[in-house]
């Protein structure tokens, strides 16, 4: 079975004290046990391009999906070690990132996944990330 809606999206990111918040307008698509999440970037590329964004998530895993100007992949399961990688106009390279914590409250495809990772950068590490994923459902 499928379901798509529109959704409220709030991305909360935080680095050590820095926390960046943005609020986004997409759609929520549910395809058996998996939860697809779409929306456009709110801000433009280096060049000054959009990017779409494609969360997966899927039992114990989320998959960040980033087309357009930039081009990226992250993968994040609790207790894994996980490649990907980020290519835009200026820049290309390799990451992987260690997941500390993923927990999801989700009520069908509406709720909130918060995790924390390590992001690494050619092997070493760039930062620890807080994210909260807030999927609500369209006014």
């Amino acid at each position: 079975m499928t379901d798509k809606s529109g959704a409220r999206i709030v991305i909360k990111s935080r680095q050590g004290q820095e926390e960046t918040i943005q609020e986004l307008a997409g759609e929520v698509l549910v395809r058996g046990d998996v939860i697809y999440i779409r929306y456009e970037e709110a801000e433009k590329g280096p060049t000054g391009g959009t990017t779409r964004a494609l969360v997966k998530i899927s039992g114990d895993e989320i998959k960040i999906m980033r087309h357009g100007e930039v081009e990226s992949e992250q993968t994040f399961r609790s207790g894994h070690k996980l490649p990907g990688f980020y290519f835009s106009p200026f820049t290309k390279f390799h990451l992987s990132t260690v997941t500390h914590r993923l927990e999801s409250r989700l009520a069908g495809a509406f709720g909130q996944v918060v995790w924390e990772y390590d992001l690494y950068v050619h092997d070493e590490l760039s930062g620890n990330f807080n994210i909260s994923l807030l999927i609500q459902e369209e006014a």
